[in-house]
């Protein structure tokens, strides 16, 4: 059998059977030196102090030529001079004010005072100094990748010797459980390595995967996991963790050729594979994604990565979001951005009414789409590009005389995909009820063509938040470090969540696809976000709907079998029920349910018309209804 070949990775390695194991471990794969340099350089903001003596002599009235060098101080990040030549500048400021005149305009002076205290409490409070007339305006037409962080060069250094001698003792501890099975190749990753196994004839995969916790004791790892089935091989996958981790970069991914060559604007960055290869999806292809759990285990900063990598990828006129944020800590951040459509809501009744927004949108963008005879939203603002370079706009289809003060229909106008991220749905859903169950399971039916897309994410994978009914519309998923295998199963429905490590690792199940990809989510530190909004708060300002939150209901946005509020049909039996109570001088339900022989459910429905309609009043403290109504008039 030939020597061993050294391969670049991922490669594969065959093991010479005369071969003993060696007697010590050494799954060093990757360097510790340039990690550590990576992280002996942290980013360190600049900090600034002004004295308090600077500070009080600037309440002083200043001069006009001498007020630009104030406006240092409203700056947050930038060197300030020593405290003597600060003393010797105000001892100038103080000189000039002496010599000059006092006036006597009393209004003036007050001003100049007020503009002094506020320069000298932003100066000691640079939270408030973070204001969009302070952000620099941007030059590119898009963010710049300078804007995250970038690592330095690092040269992962792999010991295959190293990894041979794990090869082997892989051999030996499935040999101790009576498997015989051979390691065919080794695919050494950035978190992971896994190493292929070729078994004998007539070994089941499942004895394997029931040695998942054996096999992590016997070969001292922190989780070991099991893929049973490897696409487009006859072999199967055993997961081990590397010794030296390393950490996967947003500017990484965002960089390679696999992100910059996709011109989608909804293009969502995932992170990178075992292999290190760059990771991306398309959400108007997913076209939805339930993003799945634990807390700690690296969930938000998923859904941050992508948010981001669309801000990298489109304009407000391209992608516009509707962010719920029931913690009010996440999403909070990217308050101000010219892509949002409403402010980000915390409020759950505003959650409810935004998602009826947007089942009210796709209906109408339908009716746009059917009458221009085109099957999606691409092809929709394709035809009005084509139309418009041909000197020939198309005007509204929909558009009724009486729908505004124009004299003719307005031109159809470009329309943007949106995309509706809720951070805690298990929290959405237990203050709401199913009503926004109903609604999310309407959009994700229907609202693909339409440009509407979801992204869920909650920390609690139960069957009571993530239903069937949610899961049959949602292909998409992506699940993160889970509790147990139940929860993976709910996810993902099938287990290997719970081994995973933590950090960003993650299982990510394509749309039209039943196995996962193991993923190492990309890393976004809150100066990568920050830095990303502020650039895209100095391009504009956003423009909100009014219309999102407010809780009006259009034919369009009811569900099935929901009625709009106040058109409610009066029960069959109203105005019998209205004689009873106005006869018996008693409106409770009990006994409107003895009376006419009906539920309970009818007979509170009946009732509360009867308060709607004012014949019975509110209920009391103790629980009594007083009928207000003048008993009927009895023929004499």
């Amino acid at each position: 059998m030939p020597q061993d070949e050294v391969i670049d990775e991922p490669f594969s390695i065959e093991i010479e059977e005369e071969e003993k194991p060696g007697p010590t471990i050494n799954m060093d794969l990757v360097d510790e030196e340039p990690q550590q340099q990576i992280q002996a350089q942290p980013k360190q903001p600049v900090q600034q102090q002004v004295t308090e003596e600077v500070v009080n002599e600037q309440l002083f009235e200043i001069p006009a030529e001498q007020e630009a060098n104030t406006d240092s101080v409203e700056q947050p990040n930038q060197n300030l001079e020593t405290t003597e030549a600060s003393q010797v500048e105000a001892d100038a400021i103080e000189g000039e004010v002496v010599e000059e005149e006092p006036t006597n305009d009393a209004a003036a002076f007050a001003a100049e005072v007020a503009k002094a205290q506020a320069r000298a409490q932003a100066s000691q409070n640079p939270f408030l100094i973070q204001k969009d007339a302070n952000l620099p305006k941007p030059t590119s037409p898009m963010p710049t990748l300078e804007l995250l962080y970038h690592p330095e060069k690092r040269d992962n250094h792999i010991d295959k010797e190293a990894l041979q001698d794990i090869a082997r003792l892989v051999e030996a501890k499935l040999a101790d459980y009576k498997i015989k099975a051979q390691v065919v190749g080794i695919f050494p990753g950035p978190v992971i390595t896994r190493f292929e196994l070729d078994l004998a004839p007539g070994v089941k995969v499942s004895r394997i995967s029931g040695l998942s916790m054996d096999l992590a004791r016997s070969l001292s790892a922190m989780a070991v996991r099991v893929v049973e089935v490897i696409p487009g091989k006859p072999y199967v996958g055993l997961e081990l963790p590397n010794m030296s981790r390393q950490t996967v970069y947003l500017s990484d991914v965002i960089s390679s050729p696999t992100f910059t060559e996709n011109k989608s604007p909804t293009a969502v960055v995932l992170g990178q594979d075992i292999a290190g290869d760059a990771v991306v999806g398309d959400l108007a292809k997913m076209p939805h994604v339930l993003v799945a759990g634990t807390t700690g285990s690296g969930k938000s900063v998923g859904v941050n990565v992508m948010i981001l990598s669309m801000l990298y990828k489109s304009t407000p006129e391209d992608v516009r979001f509707i962010m719920i944020d029931p913690k009010m800590l996440e999403l909070s951040i990217y308050e101000g951005i010219p892509h949002l459509l409403s402010e980000v809501v915390t409020d759950m009744k505003d959650a409810s009414n935004a998602l009826r927004w947007c089942v009210g949108e796709m209906e109408r963008r339908y009716k746009l789409m059917s009458a221009l005879g085109v099957r999606n939203l691409k092809g929709f603002n394709d035809k009005l590009k084509m139309a418009a370079d041909a000197g020939h706009p198309i005007h509204d289809p929909l558009w009724q005389p009486g729908d505004s003060m124009d004299a003719e229909p307005p031109l159809l106008e470009k329309l943007p995909y949106i995309v509706v991220v809720v951070d805690e749905f298990a929290d959405l859903i237990m203050v709401v009820g199913k009503k926004v169950e109903e609604l999310i399971a309407r959009i994700a039916q229907k609202a693909r063509a339409a440009g509407i897309h979801l992204i869920l994410a909650t920390q609690r994978p139960s069957v009571d938040v993530i239903t069937g009914l949610i899961k049959a519309n949602i292909p998409t998923r992506v699940a993160f470090t889970v509790s147990t295998k139940t929860d993976s199963r709910t996810i993902l429905d099938q287990g290997g969540a719970e081994s995973l490590l933590g950090m960003g690792d993650m299982l990510y199940l394509p749309p039209g696809s039943s196995h996962t990809i193991r993923v190492h989510g990309a890393f976004a530190s809150d100066d990568d976000v920050h830095a990303v909004v502020n650039d895209w708060k100095a391009r504009g300002k956003p423009q909100y709907i009014e219309a999102i939150t407010q809780a009006e209901q259009s034919a369009d946005s009811l569900l099935p079998g929901e009625k709009p509020e106040g058109d409610e049909d009066v029960d069959p039996l109203f105005d019998q029920v209205v004689e009873h109570v106005t006869e018996t001088r008693r409106g409770s339900v009990s006994g409107v349910q003895r009376r006419f022989k009906i539920g309970y459910n009818r007979a509170a429905r009946i009732v509360e018309q009867l308060e709607a309609q004012g014949i019975v009043s509110a209920p009391g403290h103790n629980g009594n209804r007083e009928v207000l109504a003048p008993p009927p008039i009895k023929d004499v």
